[in-house]
């Protein structure tokens, strides 16, 4: 199966210039979500998993399927005043503009290895500021595994080059 049949691609959104990669297309189909999860737990073995995490939101929809099956805990990275209980928090830049995400304090445990699990990786900045959580929070990355991978715009290289571990599922240019 291919899986890039099943992702819609939307020009102008959410801002001018931009063509986003639409996965409700992929997880309203059964047997593309199912394969897009297999393939998601068939890379993570190549990783040392203590816990897994995703960034809020669309990574909430593959990652916590996997955390289930690998019956591993799982993280939430969520957006700036989500979660109720003490926080580490960080800013970074999208490539369509700025936000923070923040983890609760007592999410991961010193020195958990961590597999961190999101959509799409465009120009790295939400992925990087979701490795620096987890390493204030005392954990370690054992790597990432996007579902997209925009690749003409740097995010993958940018974090393999930081030194991280990186899995993805599909390629797209990233406009």
């Amino acid at each position: 199966m291919d899986l890039k049949d099943y992702i819609r691609s939307i020009p102008n959104y959410p801002k001018k210039g931009i063509l986003f990669r639409d996965i409700t297309t992929l997880i309203k189909d059964e047997k593309a979500f199912r394969e897009t999860i297999n393939q998601i737990i068939e890379k993570s073995k190549k990783f040392k998993i203590d816990k897994i995490a995703a960034i809020e939101s669309r990574g909430f929809v593959f990652a916590s399927a996997v955390a289930y099956l690998l019956k591993k805990p799982f993280i939430m990275l969520r957006k700036k005043n989500k979660l109720p209980a003490e926080t580490y928090s960080t800013d970074f830049e999208l490539e369509y503009g700025t936000a923070t995400i923040e983890v609760h304090k007592d999410s991961i445990e010193k020195n958990d290895t961590v597999l961190i699990i999101d959509d799409l990786i465009a120009t790295g900045g939400t992925a990087e500021a979701a490795a620096k959580l987890i390493e204030m929070s005392g954990g370690a990355i054992s790597g990432f595994i996007f579902v997209i991978n925009l690749y003409d715009l740097g995010g993958s290289d940018k974090l393999v080059k930081s030194g991280f571990k990186v899995e993805n599922l599909i390629d797209f240019p990233g406009h």
